[in-house]
């Protein structure tokens, strides 16, 4: 077989590594996906292991395009893979199942690296290991067609161990630790606050946007454009007052809720104002781009092209590792690189926006004991590299032991799903044995002890069309469908005559006016006579840690005794903040206006 100029043979471990974040983060399966199936080229010639003369006629006739498959996150991926001589000359991405905001992010990066190393020997794309390994293993397919040598492709397959180097200081302005919602709305705001700006963004993963590239919703924002339209007058008259009041009791202390509630008063135009229209708005402060369109994606990509526009330098593949503290004051974040390069960026102001530690089973189980048996439903990023770093600076820290829970991902993808008018969460029984109002750490560990520890939530058609993200999910194939009760539990693995016995006696109980066993109350109604009806997997997961570093309203990060750490911001789940997605492009904003501001 001939073999690829430049082609460098590893022997990787064959051992599985995570994904994070597909689709509400994506989990991983348990084992690595099915090696590629090998599919006829679509070329002028066919590709043959063949003699030297066929090698050589095959050399000469030019380039060659071969269709290949990988298996991915989501099932089968399809890739157009060009091949002139002994070289990978382009990738196009076909057909695929990957989720959307993970391969637009990602496909240009394995890309660029393949055809730059003329194999699929290279490293995978941080926070999409899976749709990686996909396009890793379709063009060695196609290499194979192409009667290439190529090593066999796992999911631990990665490119050569590169050479530790230290380079030199890097000096900006401003440097942001994290591009994700919190880091981007720093970025751009000191930009636009100080044109004249050095701001650098470093961001460990190979890709942007953390979990808020998933994200459905885009709750507590006020005085909207769609909340006008709307006629939702309490948050467009005398919207801030109104919203103090609401998140008085929150948690927060008084002066950064006042500094919140401003921010989010003034959160719509400016997103507006980059092209991101968030035009849907349900239910008092939340809002989707859309009725049928995530809020997420849009805003995410709404950011990351505003940032370029503005010339923001992002440094992706780049990790923040610890501070430069001189004289109590910081003056920087020493860096580390996918290249094994280490450097210091040192700042006048630095922003640390790195995220939670949902991802680090060890920091869960020192800072909030039993949580770490859960799964997350965050993004691979999330394993709180500063907490240690801060706490060895002597910065406060608040409500560590923090930790939402969002009750009902889908097994084994981790999308967040739920919000149906009404669901059921039965067992392979088919029994009812928690209260779907239940949360928390007790209906994680409760999901737990179920047999398999498997357990579903089913709804009928009536829940179907009162949730999007439901419809959404059953358009993509993730949850399984039945005209009956027994149908439906057949396709999950459910035992049908619990599952009959289970509705019969929930319908009876709501008819009859009952209050519920488990609910304790009276159910709101029955589930539908008729089909279809909709079930999935799911489990309780945690979705964020809310402790962290303590900031005053100002996003200055604070010493133990409530001093200001000078040259030093945080915004997003890297700090204690009661709130979530808005609060921290809100406090992401503040850290970056405050810097920019204070440029000497």
């Amino acid at each position: 077989m001939r073999k690829a100029k430049l082609f460098n043979v590893m022997v990787a471990s064959a051992s599985a590594l995570s994904l994070a974040a597909c689709s509400g983060s994506g989990t991983p399966e348990t084992t690595a996906p099915s090696e590629t199936t090998t599919t006829a080229a679509v070329t002028e010639a066919p590709a043959t292991e063949a003699s030297a003369a066929e090698d050589e006629t095959t050399e000469a006739q030019g380039p060659v395009t071969y269709d290949a498959k990988g298996s991915g996150y989501g099932g089968e991926l399809n890739l157009k893979v060009t091949i002139d001589g002994d070289t990978i000359t382009d990738l196009e991405l076909g057909d695929h199942h990957e989720t959307n905001v993970v391969m637009d992010r990602a496909f240009p990066v394995i890309r660029e690296r393949i055809l730059e190393a003329n194999t699929p020997v290279v490293d995978s794309v941080t926070a999409a290991t899976f749709s990686s390994y996909a396009v890793k293993a379709a063009v060695a397919d196609a290499m194979t067609q192409a009667g290439m040598e190529v090593e066999n492709i796992t999911m631990a397959t990665k490119g050569p161990e590169k050479e530790a180097k230290t380079l030199d200081d890097v000096t900006a302005d401003i440097v942001v630790v994290g591009g994700g919602p919190s880091g981007l709305a720093a970025a751009i705001t000191a930009k636009q606050a100080n044109k004249d700006a050095y701001v650098l963004v470093v961001e460990k993963m190979d890709i942007l946007s953390g979990n808020g590239k998933f994200d459905m919703n885009f709750y507590d924002l006020i005085n909207s454009q769609a909340q006008k339209a709307a006629g939702n007058e309490k948050w467009t008259v005398n919207q801030v007052e109104n919203f103090i009041e609401a998140k008085s009791a929150a948690g927060d202390d008084e002066a950064r809720v006042k500094v919140w509630a401003e921010q989010e008063n003034v959160l719509d135009a400016w997103l507006r104002d980059m092209g991101v229209e968030l035009d849907y708005n349900y239910s008092a402060m939340n809002h989707m781009a859309k009725e049928d369109q995530y809020a997420g994606e849009v805003i995410q990509a709404g950011m990351e092209e505003c940032a370029k526009e503005l010339g923001i330098e992002i440094r992706t593949g780049t990790k923040g590792i610890d501070l430069i503290m001189e004289e109590g004051r910081c003056a920087g974040v020493s860096v580390e690189n996918n290249d094994n390069e280490s450097y210091a960026v040192r700042a006048q102001y630095t922003i640390i926006a790195t995220g939670g530690f949902c991802s680090s089973k060890e920091l869960l189980a020192e800072y909030a004991p039993g949580y770490e048996v859960l799964n997350t439903s965050n993004q691979m990023g999330t394993t709180g590299d500063f907490v240690k770093v801060f706490e060895a600076n002597g910065f406060k820290m608040e409500q560590m032991d923090n930790v939402r829970v969002f009750p009902n991902i889908i097994v084994p993808r981790r999308d967040l799903t739920g919000g149906a008018d009404l669901s059921l969460l039965v067992n392979k029984e088919g029994a009812r044995f928690i209260s779907e109002n239940a949360g928390g750490l007790n209906l994680g560990t409760t999901i737990q002890a179920q047999t398999d520890g498997a357990v579903f939530s089913i709804t009928d058609k009536t829940g179907y069309d009162s949730f999007y993200r439901i419809r959404k999910h059953v358009g993509l194939g993730y949850y399984s469908q039945g005209e009956t009760l027994a149908e439906l539990a057949e396709a999950l693995g459910i035992d049908p005559a619990g599952l009959e016995q289970t509705v019969a006696d929930f319908n009876e109980a709501v008819e009859s006016e009952t209050e519920d066993e488990l609910l304790g109350e009276v159910a709101s109604r029955p589930l539908d006579a008729e089909g279809p009806y909709y079930g999935v997997r799911i489990e309780a997961a945690n979705h964020m840690t809310k402790g962290g570093v303590s900031c005053n309203e100002n996003a200055q990060v604070l010493y133990e005794d409530g001093s200001v750490v000078e040259g030093l911001y945080a915004a997003g789940e890297v700090t204690w903040q009661s709130g979530g997605y808005s609060q921290s492009v809100a406090f992401g904003r503040v850290a970056g206006e405050q810097a920019a501001t204070n440029l000497r």
